[in-house]
């Protein structure tokens, strides 16, 4: 079987997943997933699509991920594995959907306006 490339984006994070037959091994930008992701909701999220299929242990997945903070990476990846998934598999895309992981989620951060502190914070007002 070919390897199967997928794209997964959040906020400003990007990531390129390469999904192939083996033996459930997780590589993130040259580093093991679990040492990648330290923390154990990031752990559950990386595994979450897998989880949700059935297909533990069944497939490699090697990423390249970019951008944004951490909680956004792995959020991106989970999008990218869940498209891999899919793409190798089209009964899958019922479990996966049900739990909105085919879905890119399209917030992102809102710009700051001049004259403010932040994007929607202002300076503090005296009436006297």
């Amino acid at each position: 079987m070919e390897p199967i490339n997928s794209l997964g984006r959040r906020k400003t994070s990007v990531a390129r997943v390469v999904l192939s037959e083996g033996d459930g091994t997780v590589i993130v930008n040259g580093v093991e997933g679990k040492e990648y992701f330290p923390i154990m909701t990031q752990q559950f999220k990386l595994e979450q699509p897998f989880k949700l299929t059935g297909t533990e242990g069944k497939y490699d997945v090697t990423v390249n991920v970019n951008g944004g903070g951490i909680t956004g990476q792995v959020e991106a990846v989970r999008l990218g594995i869940a498209r891999a998934l899919v793409a190798m598999d089209e009964t899958l895309k019922p479990a996966l959907k049900a739990e909105d992981l085919m879905t890119r989620n399209p917030s992102e951060v809102e710009r700051k306006k001049f004259g403010r502190k932040k994007a929607r914070k202002r300076y503090q007002f005296s009436k006297r």
